[in-house]
């Protein structure tokens, strides 16, 4: 599943046609690591994504998206779904396909404010009940090449047939990325 959808990802931004960035990245909180990259993240049109989080107690989390970005005025929104392999620490290792968005409004030149979430249920996802992903910050720009960010994550997933929840990811955290 994961290899149709990176292809069918890398075909459809060979059709978009724009110039599309590269972006790489690393978020880390108390307990956890978010390693990041995409194609596509900060311009109009199709964007692809991957990140691998590791959590110190709770397990990792592998996931590839297919998102298409809309400027509405100064507003950057950016729906789209993920697919993603889970392994968490006490139980069987499983898969969801999550559906979500993720905005961007930028307060100035160089601040901004950004959210996004994302969320598979039950039918949407093996061996887990749901998966539940959200942050929200401020980006700090201060040239074009970087972007820093501080905010709050939240990814968890509901155990099925009573196999215990797990919280990868809740608190406050860090990151960078650069831009080609």
């Amino acid at each position: 599943m994961k290899k149709i959808i990176l292809s069918s990802g890398v075909a459809m931004l060979m059709l978009a046609g724009s110039a599309q960035a590269i972006e790489g990245g690393v978020e880390v909180g108390k307990h956890y690591t978010n390693l990041n990259l995409g194609l596509g993240t900060t311009t109009p049109g199709l964007s692809l994504t991957g990140n691998w989080l590791r959590s110190d107690h709770d397990g990792k989390v592998s996931g590839l998206g297919l998102g298409y970005n809309v400027e509405v005025g100064p507003v950057f929104l950016s729906p789209g779904v993920k697919a993603m392999f889970i392994s968490p620490t006490d139980t069987k290792d499983g898969t969801a396909v999550a559906v979500g968005a993720g905005v961007q409004l930028p307060v100035t030149s160089m601040l901004g404010l950004y959210g996004e979430y994302y969320y598979s249920p039950d039918a949407f996802s093996s061996r887990i009940d749901s998966y539940h992903e959200a942050s929200a910050g401020v980006s700090f720009t201060p040239i074009s090449l970087l972007n820093v960010r501080v905010g709050y994550k939240y990814l968890a997933m509901d155990g099925k047939d009573g196999h215990k929840d797990n919280v990868l990811a809740d608190g406050p955290y860090v990151g960078a990325s650069l831009r080609f």
